[in-house]
Order: C-alpha cells, then sequence, then structure tokens
C-alpha cells in the first residue's frame, strides 16, 4: 500500500463512528434535497411550456414525464438523487392524487341524472375488458396491458399512477404507459377538434362524447372548447364522473392483481393493500362536496395537486429504464390504439342511439 493510501485509511479509521455516521447521513439528505429539487425545476419549466399553444393541450404532467424522460436519455442522472426522485414519484404522488379529489363534487354528478353515471360505468368497463383481454391474446405483460387500459378508461396519468401500486406494476411501466396515452390522447384530441364542425352533433351531445371517450382532463377541456360553454360543461361533468369511478375500478383490480397471493396467506378481502392515499381522494370529494373549504382554498389546493403531480411525473420520468422500451412493441401500440379507436365508436354509438 502506498504511503498517501495509507495515510487516508489511518485517517478514516481515527474519525469516531457517530461522526462517520453523521457525515454519511449528511450526504444522504444532500442527495434526497438534490433529486427533490431536480424534480421541482423540471415541473416548474414544465408549467412554462404547458403555456404554449400546442403543448396547452398535453397538459402540465404530461410535458414534466416527457421532460424527466428526455433529461435521462440526454444528460445524466445523479446517483445520490435517486432518494429525491423516489420521493417525488411515491410520496409527492400519492399527496398529489388525494388533492385531486378537491376537483370532484358528488351532488353535481348525481344532479346530471342517472344516465351519465350509467354512461360512464359502461364506458370503462367496456374498455378495461376489451384491452386487458386483447393484451392476453397479444401475450402483451398483464400489468403494462392493465395501465394502458385504466389510462384509456378513467383519467390518463392520475388513473395510471393511482393504478400502478395496487397491481404492484413497474414503474417503467407506470412512465411508458403514461408516455403512451399522452400520445394516443393528444392524436384523439385533435382529431375530435377538426371533426365538430361536421359531426352535426349538439353541444350537449359533442360534450357527452368528449367527457366519455378522451383521456386526460386536459384534453377533454381542450377538444370540447368548440362546443361552446354547453358542450365544456358537460364534458367536464361526464369525465369528472370517470374520475369518481376510479376508487371502485382500482380496488377490482387490485383484487384481481392479488387474487393468487391473497389465497395463499387466506388474507382476507379487508386486508387488501388498497393504498390509503385512494381513500384519502375520497375524503377530499366529500370535503368539496360538503363545501368546507372556500373556493378559493379549494383552487389553490387543486394547483398545488397539480403542481406534486407534476414533480410526481418528472421523477417517474427520470427513472426510466430505456430498455424497457422495447416492452412498447408493435403489440402494445396496437392495444393501445384500438382500445381508443373502439372508445370513440362506442361514444359515438351512445351519443346517436343512447
Amino acid at each position: 500500500m502506498s504511503n498517501a493510501g495509507a495515510t487516508k485509511l489511518h485517517k478514516a479509521k481515527t474519525v469516531p463512528l457517530h461522526t462517520r455516521k453523521k457525515i454519511k447521513t449528511l450526504k444522504l439528505q444532500k442527495g434526497w434535497l438534490k433529486g427533490v429539487l431536480l424534480t421541482l425545476i423540471l415541473a416548474v419549466l414544465a408549467g412554462s411550456i404547458a403555456k404554449l399553444p400546442v403543448f396547452s393541450v398535453m397538459g402540465i404532467m404530461i410535458v414534466s414525464i416527457l421532460l424527466g424522460m428526455s433529461w435521462k436519455g440526454i444528460m445524466d442522472v445523479p446517483a445520490d438523487a435517486s432518494a429525491g426522485i423516489t420521493f417525488s414519484s411515491k410520496t409527492l404522488l400519492r399527496a398529489g392524487i388525494i388533492l385531486m379529489g378537491l376537483r370532484l363534487n358528488v351532488e353535481q354528478i348525481f344532479a346530471a341524472g342517472f344516465s351519465l353515471i350509467i354512461v360512464d360505468i359502461l364506458v370503462i368497463a367496456f374498455t378495461l375488458v376489451l384491452m386487458m383481454y386483447i393484451g392476453k391474446l397479444l401475450s402483451i405483460d398483464r400489468h403494462l396491458s392493465a395501465l394502458i387500459a385504466v389510462g384509456t378508461a378513467i383519467c390518463g396519468a392520475a388513473a395510471i399512477v393511482a393504478v400502478a401500486p395496487l397491481i404492484r406494476a413497474k414503474n417503467e411501466f407506470t412512465a411508458i404507459s403514461v408516455a403512451f396515452i399522452a400520445i394516443v390522447g393528444t392524436i384523439v384530441t385533435i382529431i375530435y377538434t377538426f371533426l365538430f364542425p361536421v359531426l352535426g352533433l349538439s353541444p350537449y351531445d359533442y360534450g357527452v362524447l368528449t367527457g366519455a371517450t378522451l383521456h386526460e382532463l386536459a384534453h377533454v377541456i381542450a377538444a370540447s372548447a368548440p362546443g361552446g360553454d354547453v358542450s365544456s360543461d358537460t364534458a367536464i361533468l361526464v369525465k369528472l364522473g370517470r374520475v369518481a369511478l376510479l376508487i371502485p375500478a382500482a380496488i377490482i383490480l387490485g383484487v384481481i392483481f392479488n387474487k393468487n397471493s391473497l389465497k395463499k396467506q387466506k388474507t382476507r378481502f379487508r386486508d387488501l393493500p388498497v393504498p390509503w392515499f385512494i381513500f384519502g381522494f375520497l375524503i377530499m370529494c366529500l370535503v368539496n362536496t360538503a363545501g368546507i373549504l372556500s373556493d378559493r382554498m379549494t383552487q389553490m389546493l387543486i394547483a398545488l395537486s397539480i403542481f406534486l403531480l407534476s414533480m410526481a411525473m418528472a421523477g417517474l420520468g427520470l427513472g426510466v429504464n430505456y430498455t424497457e422500451f422495447k416492452k412498447l412493441n408493435s403489440k402494445v401500440i396496437f392495444t393501445g390504439t384500438f382500445g381508443a379507436a373502439a372508445l370513440a365508436a362506442l361514444g359515438f354509438l351512445i351519443v346517436y342511439f343512447i
């Protein structure tokens, strides 16, 4: 051993154990902060980009994950930042989903009539069953096909990230599903916008169509705008009904994907590993329905929800393993595209005949 190496080893041994532990803790805290700040910066940047005409349709959450993925693909992600990135992609994600419940008003949905609730249930059940069945036929990983299906059927990125921990999906599958749904949803949104003048639908019917068949809330808002206020209000109401059904859909998927382990462990239904944030989402929905918070506070918390979810999306993007994109083959693309097309067709049938 060289003299320099021996000296360094001697100094390391002479440093008290508690001091070494303190130094290690400080390094970990610094790395954690570095990861959180990176996701925060990407979310802020995404907010600015999402205001641009083309990117406004995609929304801040979608732009965030694409920025995270781009950063991972072009630049190095600091190794010590992984803890902070994980915190954003998991803890902040759950906090954002909980606050997202403040968007929902149960009274508005029931006041709109039983028919819209039936439409939402039909849309979600049809899309989930069809896409997961096609995924099975094509031998696609069932976790990936389920995430793409739930993103198409319910509420895009938010539904994907809420269901992913329930079915124990890989982070890579979550990020890939969100990015794929963003692309397909944006394309369908543009198509709807250009088709509106020739469809011959009333503003109300067009609102039902967009609210029942588009992926993200941002997609619904953008596509329904040409139909005016009636179209926009109807579309958002129908879309929020789909968001409300996220909880029962997530629980059902959790049961399906965990039934084997439950049988082996003889676990009771009430012991299902349903994440606490799902019930937090429901509580916030009830808080909004009861009018406990002022409108200003509600809007502030909703804005915070969107930003926290954006940081989470950036974290997911930064954690993407690009080798997993091999899973996004022609079979996966076909399943997602066919599912979106089938959902759109169902929407037209509902509008014209029901």
